[in-house]
């Protein structure tokens, strides 16, 4: 079942259910994605991989709203972004501990021969791509900075 099919049962769920942040953050999702499939100007299906980009983007974007009302003390208003947060989540594949993707760096970084920082670009592509959804940009990009020094 495609990602987009999984969000509108869940979107039907939440509407009979009335759970209005579960909703908000489904309707937010659903509305990317729909965003998406129309800038080509032809309304064609996207990938598995560019659907769990956008729910990424959707879930960085609440961490990141968090995380600023929090250091606010506006904890009012962090709380639903945390809640729609833990929604979203739920689409997300399992993400890995840091100790799994630093594993990973370090497979990279043997097989591609990476010295210092001057390939930290290389090594972050190469991760990004084989952990796609896995780890966030953030972990993965301390983890590199870590192993090339």
């Amino acid at each position: 079942m495609s990602l987009e099919k999984q969000i509108m049962d869940q979107m039907k769920a939440a509407m009979k259910s009335k759970d209005a942040v579960a909703l908000q953050a489904l309707r937010a999702v659903k509305s990317a994605i729909l965003l998406a499939k129309t800038e080509t100007g032809v309304q064609a299906e996207l990938t598995e991989e560019q659907e769990l980009k956008i729910v990424q983007k959707q879930v960085k974007q609440r961490k990141d709203s968090a995380d600023v009302f929090i250091k606010q003390n506006r904890q009012d208003l962090a709380d639903p972004e945390l809640e729609e947060l833990a929604i979203l989540e739920q689409f997300l594949p399992e993400a890995l501990s840091e100790e799994e993707v630093e594993k990973i760096v370090i497979a990279v970084i043997e097989k591609t021969g990476a010295s210092g920082m001057k390939d930290m670009g290389k090594v972050m592509g190469l991760v990004s791509k084989e952990l796609a959804g896995q780890a966030d940009g953030k972990t993965i990009s301390s983890i590199v900075k870590k192993n090339l020094m």
